[in-house]
């Protein structure tokens, strides 16, 4: 027995190296070395720091927001799951591990049985008695063609992609959170612009009432005021709405009330957010999270592959114990009581009606289905740089333009209110000044929330949100899970 068990080991030992898994390639990035050129883009940037380096705290320069989003960390609820997802796949990739090793048992059982007389063997009834106490393993598969190791490598690639997604996740919030806060000053400021027109256009009302009690102004001109004054009390009430349902929003996303020690807030025409270079497309496979998720799933799909090759192959297990029997509980370790069981087992698949072959069939759909997901990841991440490229230089323009067109306009409502007082124009210029005046601002105030977003949005896709200060360009560290007896 010793002799067949050590060539076993033996064998073991020599072949449990042995793997089916392809060697992974990694697959061509489906794009271009370069983001697009033109006149929507800017000139190349000086190297800088990249964004995914650029801790979110470096970034964002409200401290109002800074204070929300750590708040949204400590309790946003998708980030929690997150992080409950590692340890779910961290415990599976333990179970799958642990197959890798025989499970040794201890086991002690005793009985005692009367037997009738026309039951035994010797025609007199008694009592039978048996005690037993053995250590042993139960069906420990000998990987020698890998696929026990196999599976373990397609649960550990698992177990990084949940802690990329978690990545993915955080960088997600934390954009959520700044886009939810932008849009909330946002409104708030087209609310307290259109409370400071309604009362604009309530005071013209009344100088114009006051006009038609006279016999200056005509009928008209005070119906055509008044529809300024309820057109803008329609505006009050819209963005009274958006105000309140902002806040909720935003309230969803930090999982707990907003904090009531909240700093004050920066204007929206305030530096809010620092520039960051996009680098090139290149730098996307190693910065952005879901790309490494996807990547690190189409390796598992890839050792699943060696699992399904293994099956082909014979497969054995060993079951053995060794251990004392006796009859007597005084006598069960005394001399001559010692048993042992040595029980191999070998399963060669014969025939299965094409069970083995469709399953590898489908380990490699899945990988090619992998290899489509992590190819349709990286032009994702191009797309969305190469839009936060185009919006950035063309919002400077916008916002520019826009600028001088409200200035234009404040320009346009002074000289046509001077005008109609003095009587040389009627109430319909200055009206219609009026309602340019307040079109053009409201405008101004959208286009630079736009501008905002598209910058938090970009900061995004280059990876950036991931840590709260400047980052020491520490390589993400693949550690599988540690193995815990219990």
């Amino acid at each position: 027995m010793s002799k067949s068990l050590l060539s076993l080991a033996v064998a073991a030992f020599v072949l449990g190296g042995c793997s089916l898994i392809p060697d992974y390639q990694r697959p061509d990035a489906p794009v271009a070395e370069q983001y697009p050129q033109g006149p929507a883009y800017s000139p190349a940037q000086a190297p800088a720091q990249a964004a995914a380096e650029q801790g979110w705290k470096q970034f964002f320069h409200d401290p109002a927001l800074q204070q929300l989003i750590q708040v949204a960390l400590e309790n946003n609820r998708d980030l929690r799951v997150a992080a409950l997802n590692i340890d779910a796949f961290a415990a599976q990739y333990r179970i799958q591990r642990a197959d890798l090793y025989p499970a040794v048992s201890a086991n002690g059982s005793g009985s005692r049985q009367k037997i009738p007389e026309n039951s035994s063997q010797t025609g007199r009834s008694g009592i039978v008695s048996s005690y037993s106490a053995t250590v042993g393993i139960s069906a420990y598969e000998l990987d020698l063609f890998g696929r026990v190791r196999s599976l373990s490598e397609e649960a550990l690639q698992k177990y990084f992609a949940t802690e990329e997604g978690r990545r993915s996740t955080q960088i997600s919030l934390v954009a959520s959170v700044a886009n939810a806060y932008l849009t909330w000053q946002a409104d708030k400021e087209l609310y307290k612009l259109t409370q400071d027109t309604l009362a604009a256009f309530e005071e013209s009302y009344k100088l114009t009432a006051r006009s038609n009690e006279v016999g200056v102004a005509s009928a008209l001109d005070l119906a055509q005021s008044r529809t300024s004054v309820e057109n803008a009390r329609a505006q009050l009430a819209k963005y009274t709405r958006q105000v309140a349902q902002d806040e909720n929003s935003l309230v969803l996303l930090l999982g707990t009330g907003i904090p009531a020690n909240l700093q004050a807030a920066k204007p929206l025409n305030d530096d809010l957010l620092s520039d960051v270079p996009p680098g090139l497309p290149s730098d996307l496979l190693h910065r952005r999270p879901d790309i490494l998720q996807a990547e690190y799933n189409l390796k598992a799909a890839n050792a699943n592959i060696g699992a399904a090759r293994a099956a082909f192959f014979p497969s054995i297990s060993l079951t053995a114990n060794a251990g004392t029997l006796s009859p007597d509980l005084s006598g069960l370790f005394k001399g001559g009581s010692g048993t042992w069981l040595f029980q191999p087992q070998i399963n060669l698949p014969i025939f299965n009606a094409g069970s083995l072959r469709a399953s590898l069939d489908y380990s490699k759909i899945q990988k090619d289905i992998g290899v489509a997901n992590y190819e349709k990841s990286i032009q994702t991440a191009f797309q969305e740089v190469a839009d936060g490229l185009a919006a950035r230089q063309t919002y400077v323009q916008q916002l520019e333009a826009q600028t001088d067109f409200v200035r234009a306009n404040q320009d346009y409502y002074r000289l046509a209110e001077r005008r109609y007082r003095i009587g040389v124009d009627s109430n319909l210029t200055f009206l219609d000044a009026q309602r340019q005046l307040f079109s053009a601002q409201q405008a101004l105030i959208t286009d630079r929330l736009a501008q905002l977003v598209s910058a938090v949005n970009l900061y995004k896709a280059l990876g950036g949100g991931w840590n709260e200060q400047t980052a020491q360009n520490e390589p993400l560290k693949e550690e599988a899970p540690k193995m815990r007896l219990f």
